[in-house]
């Protein structure tokens, strides 16, 4: 049967160029400089660890939804990011449970890609935070040592007693601060020199290679401007009342998970608001709350929790800044 002369569709008749699995393998690829840069820090354990969590991902998206969806890529950027945010010494079956967690309990039960309320990867972190905090709260110290060797117990069985190994762990930037008011060189926090997990290395990397993104229109670079721009200002404000007590802004956007969290977990396409004053707010308030979290919370870091109640504000979000319909005197109502 040969094809119609004329074939007649619905509108838009305009493609664009890009799909989805075309961004989520394009996010992909932009985390490879980080993961490269974690690995040249941690060592080979950087990269156990992230696999681990990616194939926990890509497990549980085969095991439980449609056949064909690992195609799309979004499974691979949710493990990727959350072996990003552990520590290089966690056991392997733990990075594996957070990516099983993040995929079946973050993206599945809501109904799979497009549906998910929370940051997949993020409410796995989540889940290992609460689980296994010690493990999740030690962070071995970069640089230390052969560079092939493990900085931490990471083949220990299941709930096994971890071995003890002679790996030289540190207090991050942050919980210096906090807890012992000790500073730390910005030149270290840009470079990712320091105690933490894989992806509070080097925030120079993460802002180039998130800045690529924005240029590609893959995210929306308000939610990071508005991060950074209310943490900058009050960090600023409140060093200029008390600078022994509270760090300057440099400090507080350099330091911990700010800059991942801001360029790649907050900015999920599906998690953040779709208007530009949404996104506005949106990460205006993740700043606040890191703020809040960081300076007089019982935690460190702030970022994670930070970012999913934010998350959970995004519908109504979307509802108060949904521009007036044309023609009406307001949402739904009569010209």
């Amino acid at each position: 049967m040969s094809a119609p002369s004329l074939l007649v569709t619905a509108s838009p008749h305009l493609a664009a160029g890009d799909s989805t699995p075309r961004i989520m393998w394009t996010v992909v690829a932009s985390l490879a400089p980080i993961v490269a840069v974690a690995t040249y820090f941690f060592g080979p354990s950087a990269l156990l660890v992230v696999a681990a969590a990616t194939a926990g991902a890509l497990g549980t998206e085969r095991a439980l939804d449609r056949p064909g969806t690992l195609r799309d890529g979004s499974a691979a950027i949710t493990g990727i990011l959350l072996g990003l945010t552990l520590p290089a010494g966690l056991p392997l079956w733990m990075a594996v449970t957070g990516g099983v967690f993040g995929i079946a309990i973050g993206k599945l039960v809501f109904g799979g890609l497009g549906q998910n309320v929370f940051n997949p990867a993020l409410l796995g972190r989540a889940f290992l935070q609460a689980s296994f905090p010690v493990a999740l709260t030690t962070f071995p110290a970069p640089g230390t040592g052969h560079w092939w060797r493990l900085l931490g117990d990471n083949f220990a069985w299941p709930f096994a007693s971890p071995r003890a190994l002679d790996t030289v762990t540190g207090a991050t930037p942050l919980g210096r601060m906090k807890f012992d008011h000790q500073g730390t060189s910005l030149l270290d926090l840009v470079l990712g020199t320091t105690s933490g997990s894989l992806g509070e290395t080097s925030g120079l990397v993460i802002l180039l290679c998130g800045g690529y993104l924005a240029l590609r229109n893959y995210l929306n670079w308000r939610v990071p401007a508005s991060i950074f721009a209310t943490v900058a200002v009050l960090a600023a404000g409140l060093h200029a009342l008390d600078p022994a007590r509270y760090p300057g802004a440099a400090f507080m956007l350099f330091s911990g998970g700010l800059m991942l969290g801001a360029m790649y977990m907050a900015t999920d396409l599906v998690t953040s608001p779709v208007t530009h004053l949404g996104c506005w707010l949106f990460g205006a308030g993740i700043g606040l709350l890191v703020l809040l979290i960081r300076l007089w919370g019982g935690l460190a870091e702030g970022v994670m929790y930070a970012i999913l109640i934010m998350n959970a504000f995004v519908p109504f979000l979307n509802r108060l800044t949904q521009p007036r319909v044309f023609g009406s005197a307001g949402l739904g109502g009569a010209a």
